[in-house]
């Protein structure tokens, strides 16, 4: 069967047009599907009794529901969804005083093999179509609590692009959940030819995984530094025209002893002096066999002094949801290995 959910308006307009139904009718399936938040094709009331006849012969709604939740001591919940057989991806709901965010993934595994991702050692095992990706919010029990969505889950966002900004067009078109592009971020390891086409076509913020400023440092954590050049990267963002509606961040995971330095603050507030952001330093979760530490707490405060001595706005992400596994990819790998 066909899912319906996780279709665009055009998309439906398409399906539509194939059953000689009233144009008009894609916009009536899409506010069923968005808004009101239907499960099945039958509780479309106000389409004709013949038309719901003939979608449920090709077409059901589509919606899966999470396999496992597991909740923190913190209040973080992490969500296990199969995909397929022995496939599997995890989203994060994070709730705050004054926010909830959900972190969702957009591949099952990752090509991009960073060396300190616990969802790079899984290899690449597909991109979510746009349902998957959407439905990740959708079945939470949490869903009318969401007040943000960043796309920082499983795999790189940019490399499944098509689906990534369909899933983008839902969430932010009048017809699809409506919500305001302010309240979302994708991040990227800087897939340059796919960033410049993110920023062109939609209109949410956008993240930037940056984690050294020396090139041959960051080649060593991130193989994509080979392909697409830190320079490259940066000199694209400066090229693009942000306003007070969008804003671009880049995420610097701190290790001990590899990238904390004096010398590495230094070296990052004079590449991004230029580039009007925001730096979120995260504490690195340790990944089971790979060779990287946290950072010292005295020495991530002293790093963050440093560049907001250079007038950077710079933020220190409060580590959540540790005791459920909370860094990306060892849920689903453990339950991969089961």
């Amino acid at each position: 069967m066909i899912k319906l959910y996780g279709k665009t308006l055009s998309e439906l307009q398409e399906i539509v047009a194939e059953y000689n139904l009233p144009k008009f009718t894609a916009k009536q399936i899409a506010d069923w599907l968005y808004s009101k938040h239907i499960t099945k094709i039958s509780d479309m009331t106000n389409l004709s009794k013949k038309a719901r006849e003939l979608f449920e012969k090709d077409y059901e709604v589509g919606l899966e529901k999470p396999i496992t939740e597991s909740v923190s001591k913190d209040g973080t919940k992490k969500y296990l969804f199969k995909i397929d057989d022995l496939k599997f991806i995890e989203t994060a709901y994070i709730p705050e005083k004054e926010r909830a965010t959900v972190c969702v993934s957009s591949q099952v595994g990752c090509k991009m093999n960073c060396l300190f991702c616990s969802t790079g050692k899984q290899g690449f095992q597909a991109n979510l179509s746009t349902n998957q990706i959407l439905n990740q919010l959708q079945s939470l029990p949490d869903f009318e609590k969401i007040t943000n969505i960043v796309y920082m889950g499983m795999g790189e966002p940019f490399d499944n692009l098509d689906n990534v900004l369909k899933s983008l067009e839902i969430l932010t078109a009048e017809w699809g959940y409506a919500m305001s592009p302010k309240r979302i971020t994708v991040s990227t390891i800087g897939i340059v030819p796919a960033m410049k086409r993110f920023l062109d076509e939609s209109k949410v913020h956008l993240a930037v995984s940056l984690h050294s400023p020396y090139d041959e440092e960051r080649r060593e954590l991130m193989p994509v530094q080979k392909k697409y050049k830190l320079e490259e990267v940066l000199s694209e963002i400066k090229s693009f025209e942000f306003n007070r509606q969008r804003r671009v961040s880049f995420e610097y995971i701190v290790f001990k002893g590899l990238n904390d330095t004096k010398k590495h603050a230094q070296e990052l507030a004079r590449i991004l002096k230029d580039i009007k952001c925001r730096i979120n330093l995260i504490r690195y979760h340790r990944v089971p066999g790979v060779p990287l530490e946290t950072t010292d707490e005295n020495v991530l405060l002293q790093f963050q002094n440093e560049l907001k001595l250079k007038k950077i706005v710079t933020t220190i992400r409060a580590s959540r949801g540790q005791d459920i596994d909370a860094a990306c990819g060892l849920l689903s790998t453990k339950q991969m290995l089961k």
